[in-house]
């Protein structure tokens, strides 16, 4: 029975070297093997086109390249382009690029599906298949590096880890994605311009400040109150919001961070006044930044969009207290852009 072959994304440059030497094969393509697989990615070996076809070969009978494939694109009327990728074992994921007058941003998920079931969440309705492996999560932004381009002749200026998953869940793996995002190895982009989207689990976010991590942390709050957060956040039940602060609070201790806060808007459920001074209340133990997103529907007639007069209303109320507040409007509303909605279609 033949070898299974091995992902060849989850071996060191050292790893690669090693292999090269014991097969008599010169130590120095493993750099040019390396940089194929992480500073331009490929998805084959017959794309490394600066080594040698029997080198290819020998690659290929050993290795695979377990990245992603698009699989479905929608394009948006307002350019935002919702893509599903396929991976080597035939699950799907989803990622989003949203580019704007002269950036863009990639939206990438960290698990095929989600076990945190937020009611609100097409994703959350898939449940959790598996975790995505480091080289799955990189090579996410990887093609929507080439699709930016492509579509818009426009560079990757920032990524967000708010796709399908819970990235804390899945913590080593995204660490060294977004380690090798920002290395000189891959593809050197900022930490800065990373940001990782929790619905707040403590314990991981304590393990972020001890690891000194240097992206930017967002919170899925959409909520200041324990029982109404735990009606639709069921995760809340074993993280309460005190427990949450704590983490919070020993965060932006230990890191000099500011805390981003994403509050989703939904009609009569978390958009009053009452709401807001709840919320304004929560964020005076931290320095914070908050974004007020509008609801994009995932056809759940229990979670509707806030009506524009009570919107305005939640948003007036927050600047009046001095915090740094921004509106997110939904975008790719032609679309099925609210995150699992496009993988859940092609799943059924």
């Amino acid at each position: 029975m033949a070898e299974k072959k091995i992902d060849i994304l989850t071996f060191s440059l050292a790893e690669i070297k090693e292999f090269l030497v014991k097969k008599g094969e010169k130590a120095f393509r493993a750099k040019q093997i390396h940089e194929w697989l992480w500073k331009m990615p490929v998805n084959s070996f017959e794309g490394m086109t600066n080594i040698s076809k029997d080198l290819r070969t020998l690659l290929n009978d050993n290795f695979i390249i377990q990245s992603v494939k698009v699989d479905d694109m929608q394009i948006s009327k307002d350019k935002t382009v919702k893509v599903a990728f396929r991976l080597y074992d035939g699950a799907l994921i989803e990622g989003v690029l949203i580019p704007s007058e002269n950036r863009a941003t990639a939206c990438i998920s960290s698990q095929v599906g989600c076990n945190l079931g937020c009611e609100f969440c097409a994703t959350g309705k898939l449940g959790l298949l598996r975790n995505l492996s480091h080289g799955e999560i990189y090579h996410q932004v990887a093609e929507l590096i080439k699709l930016a381009g492509e579509k818009y002749n426009l560079s990757l200026t920032n990524i967000v880890l708010m796709g399908m998953g819970e990235p804390l869940l899945n913590y080593d793996n995204v660490l060294k994605a977004m380690n090798m995002v920002s290395s000189e190895e891959g593809l050197r982009m900022s930490p800065q311009r990373i940001t990782l989207s929790t619905v707040g689990l403590p314990r991981m976010i304590k393990k972020l400040a001890d690891d000194k991590v240097k992206f930017n942390l967002a919170v899925s709050l959409h909520s200041a109150n324990d029982k109404k957060r735990t009606e639709f956040i069921p995760a809340n039940k074993r993280n309460s919001l005190d427990e949450l602060k704590e983490s919070l609070i020993y965060f932006n201790e230990k890191t000099g961070q500011r805390i981003t806060f994403e509050y989703l808007l939904m009609d009569g459920i978390n958009d009053s006044v009452k709401d807001a001074a709840e919320f304004a209340e929560y964020c005076k133990s931290f320095p914070v930044k908050i974004n007020i997103i509008e609801y994009n529907s995932t056809g759940d007639s229990r979670f509707k969009r806030s009506s524009n007069e009570k919107f305005n209303a939640f948003v007036i109320f927050m600047k009046s207290k001095n915090l740094v507040v921004n509106v997110r409007r939904s975008r790719g509303m032609d679309i099925d852009a609210a995150c699992g909605q496009l993988a859940g279609k092609k799943r059924e």
